[in-house]
């Protein structure tokens, strides 16, 4: 268990959510709460580094935020973000330092780490994306089931119960995900990994590994 808990999954310094894990042993743990801490975190952020645009909306003056986005508090955008053109937040979001956030992406009740990239087509939803994970184009996170029952994580044959009807994926510090995959409800990828194209991803990847063609998961060398 302890390869899917927060310490080993990522580094909390690199966040401007780092209070938000404190206490919690599972990453999904935080994502009811993400709403109510970003209200409070926001009122602790100082007017020299970041602009309020109303309804929750704060962001950092170094970040590169085009016009057409559409962003929905609450949310902070940290320093030297990137939210680029048609990007839609749809509220209780971070966006953290030197983050991309692409064209025509969607994100919604999510924590990106600093120096995450989710740069073209993507869906990011009730998830926990690590420092400097990346998801290629056009790959997404799933997260609810089809069948609306609540989201199991399955780990070493056993599934852990999360209570959660909506949990998309965690990524540890680091993940690369393939062009056009999909990421099913409950998907756990720990430090380092690859997920190859086109993947169809469910359960835990562990750290240092590569997920291929098929679900064949093969440790990197």
């Amino acid at each position: 268990m302890e390869s899917i808990k927060i310490k080993d999954l990522f580094d909390t310094s690199n966040t401007i959510a780092e209070e938000l894990f404190k206490g919690k042993t599972y990453p999904w743990e935080v994502l009811p709460l993400i709403g109510e801490f970003i209200t409070t975190l926001s009122q602790s952020l100082s007017s020299d580094e970041y602009e309020s645009r109303g309804d929750g909306v704060f962001i950092h003056k170094t970040a590169k935020v085009a016009p057409s986005a559409s962003i929905t508090g609450p949310c902070i955008i940290c320093k030297d973000a990137e939210v680029r053109h048609c990007a839609f937040i749809r509220g209780k979001a971070i966006i953290g330092e030197g983050a991309v956030l692409g064209n025509s992406c969607e994100v919604k009740n999510a924590i990106l780490f600093n120096k995450v990239q989710v740069p073209h087509f993507n869906y990011v939803g009730d998830s926990v994306l690590g420092f400097k994970s990346h998801m290629g184009a056009g790959s997404i996170t799933s997260n609810v089931k089809s069948d609306k029952t609540l989201v199991t994580v399955t780990f070493e044959g056993n599934k852990i119960e999360t209570g959660l009807k909506k949990f998309g994926a965690m990524l540890g510090d680091n993940v690369e995900v393939g062009c056009n995959s999909v990421l099913n409800p409950g998907t756990v990828i720990g430090k380092g990994s690859n997920v190859y194209p086109l993947s169809m991803v469910r359960g835990f990847v562990p750290s240092n590994s590569i997920y291929k063609t098929g679900g064949v998961i093969v440790t990197k060398e």
